[in-house]
């Protein structure tokens, strides 16, 4: 199946329908008085957020979903039929943003949510609806609402609890092959990975979701290389794994390419907490590790762990720090939920 994580739609509702304008004729009823029913609602536009979905491809297919208008009312005080819904359904994790791709209508990210895009408008009234002790034979009654019709945009953020961060070739489908049940193309060439991948990875008998994102070069914020369109799929993760290539000639700056590049996508990403990994640690003696390490380190200011995604040297322990994070992570989300809760005496 063929990953798609950008789809634009064009959605309308489904116009009421018109009230009737009716008289009751039947022999020997002499005041039949007015009998028009009103007509029936439109339809909605829905969104639904469905399990067993990654991708957005099957709006690539199909841009144009319209709801079904409703039934005009009809004589013998008879209601015309509620026009039928019609439902998006998209994976969970997907944005709804309106024209301008920046205001967020909906954010899906539980099975079964719902939420409508577009409502139907109401039926109008028949004349029925308007007898008064002062008008006995109104013949009037109103049109439906009209439809709502709206182009919309659908962006998927897969839900992950880490995010692999690094150049093209850092190692990162190499990384989530050795940890994971997800089998990424690997290639000693850049650019390998076109679109993200997920893998469950296990870790003392605790699982959580490694997303692997395409490889960021310098200028990726203004549309080279790949870009950083897909920088937001890591953005709902909890902790962000940085990968290092140990035989790069510039490791340092390496560093500071990915974290410039993070901070000109701009929101909260470059603020999230970060593992920060040198990685293909088989390939260096100890003594340049112990000097990449140190260098690293100063420009980090902090910690830099080391591993080897092929030998799987010092893997355990990354993967551990990175559950360290997701669990404090997640410990900040119940606290500040706690803390949103009303009293009650």
């Amino acid at each position: 199946m063929k990953f798609l994580d950008l789809a634009k739609v064009y959605i309308r509702s489904g116009a009421g329908g018109g009230g009737a304008v009716s008289f009751h004729r039947e022999k020997f009823v002499e005041y039949g008085g007015p009998d028009g029913g009103d007509g029936g609602r439109g339809g909605d536009v829905v969104v639904q957020c469905v399990d067993g979905l990654n991708t957005l491809i099957d709006f690539r297919y199909q841009q144009h979903f319209f709801a079904k208008n409703g039934v005009p009312g009809m004589g013998k005080q008879r209601t015309g039929a509620d026009g039928d819904d019609i439902v998006l359904r998209v994976p969970v994790g997907t944005e709804v943003l309106d024209e301008d791709q920046k205001t967020v209508i909906a954010d899906m990210t539980a099975v079964g949510q719902r939420v409508i895009l577009a409502k139907g408008g109401n039926g109008g009234f028949g004349n029925l609806h308007f007898k008064s002790s002062t008008n006995q034979a109104p013949r009037r009654a109103n049109p439906g609402q009209e439809a709502v019709e709206r182009t919309l945009w659908l962006r998927l953020k897969l839900i992950a609890d880490a995010g692999l961060l690094g150049l093209p070739n850092a190692g990162k489908s190499t990384f989530l092959a050795a940890t994971s049940n997800a089998r990424p193309k690997i290639a000693d060439y850049p650019f390998t990975t076109l679109h993200p991948n997920l893998g469950v990875v296990g870790i003392d008998n605790a699982e959580y979701v490694v997303a692997d994102i395409p490889g960021l070069i310098e200028g990726a914020s203004a549309g080279r290389g790949i870009g950083d369109r897909f920088l937001g799929h890591v953005e709902r993760c909890a902790v962000l794994l940085h990968l290092i290539d140990g035989t790069s000639d510039t490791v340092v700056e390496d560093y500071k390419t990915i974290i410039g590049e993070l901070e000109a996508y701009g929101g909260e990403l470059a603020a999230k907490d970060r593992v920060t990994v040198l990685n293909k640690i088989d390939a260096l003696d100890d003594e340049e590790r112990a000097d990449l390490k140190a260098d690293l380190e100063k420009a980090v200011g902090g910690r830099v762990m080391l591993m080897s995604g092929v030998s799987r040297e010092g893997l355990d322990a990354v993967l551990r720090k990175v559950r360290a994070e997701i669990e404090a992570d997640r410990a900040r989300e119940r606290a500040a939920g706690a803390e949103e809760e009303p009293w009650r005496p």
